[in-house]
């Protein structure tokens, strides 16, 4: 049965430079990257191309010693030009020049009637061999999923609560069919519920409004409601021994196209945000692409910062860096390398902050005020500060702060007890944000996951 779930926990940062929605038609990145750093949970990956190769579109280039028959394709067809190591000759990077043509990998193509008859066992070796595989996460953990489990229940969240986020609707435009196939192809792998979360105050598009056989639910309230981790919380907490699947809309439509046109294509449209783009707005590109030509002529400034993805869970990349596989947007704001007049004693207006004491008046702006923020954490690394704010911004039924310190002295059963298994780092991000302490909140929870993990 549907849910209807209003949450009143959490917190909305609201920067400048959302990305209107609009489609650019400049030129597309010359060069592509697959970055192993991108798939976490990835311990042993293994090569499989040299410099000089030239790879299709679907062509395999990466595959993990431990899941070998998970293959991580070329998103374009090109030359590849560079293998990227570093100290002990660690994998960083495989970029690829890009074709002007895309070419692409044949693979079976289905229709529609086709899909619903196809066997899990014929589902799962195209999805592997496709490169579509590394798209479905698993939780707990939030690794990239194992071929042989069965997960009691998918979700798939359609919008984002994240600072900037891309419209997930606006970026799957004309994927209808494409999205219904894949969630018919999903369907192979769960006797449980695939549950499609909505916007409770937005209307529900068409991409995922006609979609029979799941579970439409509804969530409002501020960030994180639109994480798919705080999701599954309220509609079926994960326990010991669960295996949830998550994946991206855009994801779900990838896994479609896949078999609807015989072809792994990894074109998306991404957003490109933030105080310091002049022109915020929409760019059709492909996974892992160049971000020189997205900020070429169109930055505010050059003293400032690159961010795979969004403010909170990004990752800092440099001016001639690629974005991460699961990106679907840059951000750009001005980097914060300077030092403010009194610190957070000086009283401040145009500062958005949870606590009074640095945003003593940013009350006085309203809700929709837009905030041009920079990357300065206003303080230093201090003792933890048990403060009671943490419980305040995650709207789950857990204890965020106890939970830091069971990772912090690698108590495992406190871990499990307060609940290890049904968060990932994005989970308790606004937590580093409003961390008084200016504690790396995300890495200590990924430290935990790795303790349970191979503990």
């Amino acid at each position: 049965m549907s849910k209807i779930i209003k949450l009143k926990k959490g917190f909305d940062i609201n920067l400048a430079g959302k990305a209107e929605k609009k489609i650019s038609s400049s030129a597309h990145p010359d060069t592509f990257a697959i970055k192993p750093s991108d798939f976490i949970g990835m311990k042993r990956p293994k090569l499989l191309v040299n410099e000089g190769d030239n790879v299709k579109a679907g062509t395999p280039i990466l595959t993990d010693k431990m899941q070998e028959n998970v293959m991580y394709c070329s998103p374009v067809s090109g030359e590849i030009v560079e293998v990227k190591r570093g100290a002990k000759r660690k994998l960083l990077e495989i970029k690829i020049l890009a074709d002007k043509t895309i070419e692409f990998e044949s693979f079976k193509t289905y229709s529609l009637s086709d899909i619903n008859g196809l066997s899990r066992a014929d589902a799962q070796a195209q999805m592997l061999k496709g490169g579509v595989w590394p798209n479905i996460i698993q939780r707990p953990y939030g690794i990239v999923a194992n071929e042989s489990d069965t997960p009691k229940a998918i979700h798939i969240s359609t919008f984002d609560t994240h600072p900037l986020a891309a419209n997930l609707a606006f970026t799957l435009q004309g994927a209808e069919e494409a999205f219904k196939s894949g969630i018919s192809i999903l369907k192979k792998f769960t006797d449980g519920k695939i549950h499609l979360n909505h916007d409770l105050n937005a209307e529900v598009a068409s991409v995922f409004s006609n979609i029979d056989g799941v579970e439409h639910n509804k969530f409002s309230g501020p960030h994180p409601a639109g994480n798919v981790g705080v999701q599954i919380h309220h509609l079926d907490p994960i326990n010991k021994g669960d295996i949830v699947w998550t994946l991206t809309p855009y994801a779900v439509a990838q896994i479609g196209k896949l078999f609807l046109q015989g072809k792994y294509d990894a074109s998306r449209i991404i957003a490109v945000a933030g105080s310091e783009v002049k022109a915020p707005q929409y760019y059709k590109t492909y996974v892992g692409s160049a971000i020189n030509k997205f900020v070429e002529n169109n930055l505010n400034s050059d003293h400032v910062r690159f961010i795979s993805g969004n403010v909170l869970t990004g990752e800092r990349i440099e001016k001639d860096g690629y974005l991460g596989f699961y990106s679907n947007m840059l951000t750009v704001i001005p980097e914060g390398d300077h030092a403010d007049f009194l610190g957070w004693i000086m009283p401040k207006k145009n500062v958005l902050s949870y606590h009074r004491a640095w945003g003593l008046f940013s009350f006085l702006n309203g809700k929709n005020k837009e905030y041009v923020l920079d990357t300065n954490t206003n303080g230093e690394d201090r003792a933890f500060v048990q403060t009671g704010v943490f419980e305040k911004v995650v709207p789950m039924d857990i204890y965020p702060t106890y939970l830091v310190k069971a990772i912090m002295s690698e108590d495992f059963d406190n871990m499990e007890a307060l609940g290890i298994y049904e968060i990932i780092e994005e989970d308790l991000a606004l937590c580093e944000f409003v961390d008084v302490s200016k504690h790396d909140i995300q890495h200590m929870v990924r430290e935990g996951i790795e303790l349970m993990q191979n503990g």
